[in-house]
């Protein structure tokens, strides 16, 4: 089954892909693993991969495809790009960031580096409302409120906003 949408971030894994992938689909609803690639025989010099291992896993997270590719040790994942989950209640906030951070870590500012060393930001969708007020006395507090925070805490951030 070939991906059905025009741009597919593909992730770069170490032989982990499918790991990944499975544990990113059990974390997110309406998320699943729609096609596992393998290596052929041919290509073994190019590739250096047994033939039948996994090649790609083509998933979806919420709706939106991803391809997690087992290419090798020769690259490795940076903050430089991340995704970020927006959610409604802190509710979701604790329970994403515990659950991306198994084996991993919870950064600053809502960040989260996960097992594979992959990154998230878990958001309060409020958050983007407030950062972008037109008073810049609230966003100045909101962001300093955030900036000594790990995982983000919503109610004070409200605390700051409304300062």
């Amino acid at each position: 089954m070939p991906s059905t949408t025009k741009i597919v971030p593909n992730l770069w894994f170490d032989g982990q892909g499918e790991d990944a992938a499975r544990f990113y689909t059990s974390i997110f609803p309406n998320s699943k693993i729609l096609e596992i690639t393998r290596y052929p025989n041919v290509g073994q010099e190019i590739h250096g991969k047994p033939a039948g291992s996994v090649m790609t896993v083509l998933f979806t997270i919420e709706g939106q495809e991803y391809i997690a590719l087992n290419g090798g040790p020769q690259f490795k994942f940076s903050p430089a790009f991340s995704l970020q989950v927006n959610v409604d209640t802190q509710e979701e906030i604790d329970a994403l960031s515990a659950k991306l951070s198994e084996g991993g870590e919870v950064g600053p500012c809502g960040w989260v580096t996960d097992k594979f060393g992959f990154s998230w930001q878990v958001v309060p969708r409020v958050l983007e409302k407030w950062i972008h007020d037109p008073n810049p006395a609230k966003v100045e507090h909101v962001m300093a409120a955030m900036l000594k925070m790990k995982k983000l805490d919503i109610s004070k951030l409200k605390q700051a906003y409304q300062a």
